[in-house]
């Protein structure tokens, strides 16, 4: 005898009607013929609404609750929630015991433990038992997942990757109070941190508002010394007379414009190398505002990866080509100091694409979401330990477009064994094979 499923198999083989139709009867042995299974219901209430079904000679129309056990309702109290006055059939893997609705009335019960295919259920438990990487790992390698099944099931997870990122986006215009160039400015440098210095780059930002920045659009330095003095990496007692001029700067202007800045063990250094020091990459951003203040709309009007490319490639000042930090021994040759090409990829990728997402979706305008979608086509795979992982299962990334629905895939269904809504597990768990 098999384990009991768990609901959400019932669920499954409910919305797909994976189940034997023959002679469908009711526990109390009323034929059933379902017209409308209803639609899945994630909030609290019935499991299925709006179902249409026959029981005997009347048409019903109402909801679906389902259950292991029938005593299950019992258990959930459902027989004293009115919510639930509205189900017209209970459907149950087994049917322990008759339950009433909260009126009194009986209600009518479907059991499916001896209608579903056995194989589909102890393949569907081999997953749910599964202790590899992804539950399916043994399947996929066997049974590979068609092309044009991968690339439908890659667009939904990417737009799901999109709309995830967007709610950072959306919190930040909530506190920027809707102004999109304040809230890019801000999630921008949370970007030029990568991992290891985001919230530092993000709180650096915040307490620098790009309307400070503006007024000094024309004066690279000044632009430097606001940043670096906010910051709090910059020296109260310099060894050179360019970081005394920052001083200088950054002390009358943190009095004129009334500013806090962060404190210094807020940013990391260990572990990195001199080129993704945050000095360095604080002088980058520096250089990049300088260059272009309207840092949203340019990115709105590009058309083509390389335009982003281009917006994004700036040289560092003086100062920091041949310096890595403020402390004299961090002297070098003089060295060009531009973003690298998979930083920049990665900033496209998570600032870019979902800014231009969301504000299609914001306004309406189709053509920016597509555009989004266009970019991650033309960009590079990441690369990283999950991507190689699938990459060994059979499921390669040639683009972005590809890796970043794969890395949605692995966080948000196969971690959390979402099994049933993933398109791959449905198409592994149809096969017939056992």
């Amino acid at each position: 005898m098999q384990p009991h499923p768990p609901e959400a198999f019932l669920y499954y083989i409910w919305h797909l009607k994976r189940f034997d139709f023959e002679n469908l009867k009711t526990t109390q042995g009323e034929q059933i013929t379902i017209s409308k299974t209803g639609y899945r219901n994630e909030d609290a209430g019935p499991d299925f609404l709006n179902a249409e079904l026959r029981l005997g000679n009347d048409m019903w129309y109402g909801h679906v609750e389902m259950h292991v056990r029938a005593s299950d309702w019992i258990r959930h109290k459902h027989q004293e929630d009115p919510a639930y006055s509205s189900v017209v059939l209970h459907v149950v893997y087994h049917a322990d015991c008759e339950i009433s609705l909260p009126n009194g009335e009986p209600l009518a019960c479907l059991e499916m433990k001896d209608r579903i295919d056995p194989a589909l259920q102890q393949k569907y438990l081999a997953l749910e038992a599964s202790k590899q990487w992804i539950p399916c790992e043994n399947l996929l390698i066997s049974n590979p997942v068609p092309p044009i099944k991968l690339r439908s099931w890659y667009e939904r997870l990417l737009v799901d990757r999109l709309e995830t990122k967007t709610h950072r986006i959306a919190q930040t215009l909530e506190e920027t109070h809707q102004d999109w160039e304040e809230a890019f400015y801000r999630l921008l440098a949370r970007n030029f941190g990568f991992k290891k210095n985001a919230d530092a780059f993000e709180a650096l930002a915040a307490c620098t508002p790009r309307s400070v920045l503006l007024r000094h659009k024309n004066k690279l330095r000044h632009i430097e010394a606001l940043l670096f003095g906010q910051s709090g990496l910059l020296p109260e007692e310099p060894e050179d007379d360019y970081t005394k001029a920052l001083r200088d700067d950054y002390h009358f202007y943190a009095k004129k414009y009334n500013l806090t800045p962060l404190e210094r063990r807020r940013w990391k250094f260990m572990r990195m190398r001199p080129a993704n020091f945050p000095t360095v990459r604080i002088a980058q951003f520096a250089v990049l505002f300088f260059r272009s203040n309207h840092l949203f709309s340019k990115a709105l009007a590009a058309q083509s990866v390389s335009e982003i490319r281009n917006m994004l490639t700036s040289e560092v000042s003086g100062y920091w080509k041949t310096n890595y930090t403020f402390e004299g021994s961090s002297e070098s040759k003089a060295r060009k100091k531009t973003l690298g090409n998979a930083s920049i990829e990665l900033i496209i990728i998570n600032t870019i694409v979902p800014f231009l997402f969301y504000y299609g979706a914001r306004h309406q305008y189709d053509s920016f979401k597509q555009r989004a979608m266009t970019f991650l086509e033309e960009l590079k795979s990441e690369k990283n330990q999950i991507l190689s992982r699938f990459a060994d299962l059979g499921l390669d990334s040639g683009s972005a477009f590809d890796s970043q629905a794969l890395l949605q895939l692995k966080s948000f269904y196969c971690t959390q064994r979402k099994c049933l809504q993933c398109s791959i597990g449905n198409t592994l768990l149809n096969r017939t094979s056992p």
